[in-house]
């Protein structure tokens, strides 16, 4: 058994080492992570901001809910110029906007504008972000595809854009955190702007950008290979990936809530966010792993089996009522965060026209980001009122319901292993 897990394990490396190696080394994702790191830094940023020069946790929620607002509609528009016009001049430009737009909100938090004017900057803050996570995947398989890559290799390009979405949703608020301790949650979104401004600007005008050509109006659709082919180029399953990224999006949002009421209850109101921190340093790891899982085992049978170990991993939070099990509970359920998401990323890469990737990507970012803002509205109100349990069962309904939509594909599970044969 150790020595397949070796061989497993120096195969996955292999093949992370041919991902790395499309994009001619590891500048490219060290600038995409760094790049994303600002959305990650912004949502909690922004809150902590504007609470301490507003006085006003109502205030702080306005700019706060505004600022996810932007980014769940700006998204998909964002991504659809990049189709259309191409990575280069819309991610530089959308990065350059950003980072005017969150050092304005700074300036207006700190000079203490009114409500109004800060409510409008997160928004502009939020319909400005120039989606790098999202480009970064359609770029990283559009590279895959042109290398005539197989389909492992494929996979775990969107496993290692998974890890790194995961790194920067950890890091990123550890990062506020501290800022805000040692100096200023001023502090962390002048940095975040300063990512956007380098970063950003760094990963638009990588040579790799010209490898996502953009689809003129009127053009004939272009597909990856034979794709999109069998019932996930229905309209309709499209939706239904994108309504599971929303339920993994409240799970998140849920989980927050529930993890910030328990350790206040627990008067150890510093620890959540470290619970949170480690459910997605495990939902990285896991998700690393994921490129030693055999092509043999379908797209839709992981979605199922990602979905339903959520749900049972998700059942005891209700009752847990100490740190300890808080921790092992939410470490034990990260490790079905990350397979289900990477697999849904790989649904819709295989569901959309190569032409129209960024734009779906980007819906699938905003279907997550929308998610965990109702979520969180949703249960923090019942966290507050009864406690962490009503949040946390939130987040157990969002999974009995993914795992709903998961099952509802497992008549497409023929055609699926017909669309990862070799040479679709």
């Amino acid at each position: 058994m150790r020595t397949a897990r070796r061989t497993a394990t120096r195969s996955a490396m292999t093949t992370y080492r041919l991902v790395i190696g499309l994009g001619g080394g590891p500048l490219l994702p060290a600038l995409s992570f760094l790049g994303r790191l600002p959305t990650a830094m912004c949502q909690l940023g922004t809150l902590l901001l504007v609470a301490r020069t507003s006085g006003s946790l109502a205030t702080a929620g306005l700019v706060g809910g505004a600022l996810a607002a932007g980014q769940t509609v700006g998204g998909p528009y964002v991504g659809r110029l990049a189709d259309r016009l191409g990575q280069r001049p819309v991610v530089l430009a959308a990065s350059l906007l950003d980072a005017c737009a969150v050092a304005a909100l700074v300036a207006a938090a700190l000079g203490r504008a009114p409500t109004g004017a800060l409510v409008a900057l997160g928004a502009a803050a939020g319909l400005s972000v120039p989606q790098i996570g999202p480009l970064a995947r359609t770029r990283t398989v559009a590279l895959a595809r042109k290398a005539g890559a197989d389909e492992r290799t494929v996979g775990a390009a969107l496993s290692l854009e998974g890890t790194l979405d995961e790194a920067s949703f950890v890091l990123g608020p550890a990062l506020v955190g501290v800022a805000a301790t040692v100096a200023h949650p001023a502090a962390a979104l002048a940095l975040g702007a300063g990512l956007l401004a380098v970063c950003g600007t760094a990963f638009a005008v990588h040579p790799t950008a010209r490898a996502v050509a953009p689809v003129r109006q009127g053009a004939a659709p272009v597909h990856h290979g034979a794709r999109p082919r069998g019932p996930y180029a229905r309209r309709g399953a499209v939706h239904a990936l994108r309504a599971s990224a929303a339920l993994q999006g409240a799970m998140f949002g849920a989980c927050q809530a529930g993890i910030t009421a328990l350790t206040e209850e627990l008067g150890a109101p510093g620890q959540s966010g470290l619970v949170y921190a480690a459910m997605g340093v495990m939902s990285a790891a896991v998700g690393l792993a994921m490129a030693s899982v055999p092509p043999s085992v379908s797209l839709a049978a992981r979605r199922r089996a990602a979905t339903g170990a959520a749900l049972v991993f998700a059942l005891p939070l209700p009752a847990v009522d100490s740190l300890v099990g808080l921790y092992v509970t939410v470490v034990v359920l990260g490790s079905a965060y990350a397979p289900h998401l990477i697999t849904l990323f790989a649904l819709t890469e295989r569901a959309v026209p190569a032409g129209r990737l960024g734009e779906s990507m980007a819906y699938m970012t905003s279907g997550i980001i929308g998610g965990q803002a109702l979520a969180l509205a949703v249960s923090g109100p019942l966290a507050e009122s009864r406690g962490p349990t009503a949040a946390f069962a939130v987040a157990v309904t969002a999974a009995a319901c993914a795992l709903a939509l998961a099952l509802a594909s497992r008549d497409r599970d023929r055609q699926d292993r017909a669309g990862a044969a070799p040479g679709r």
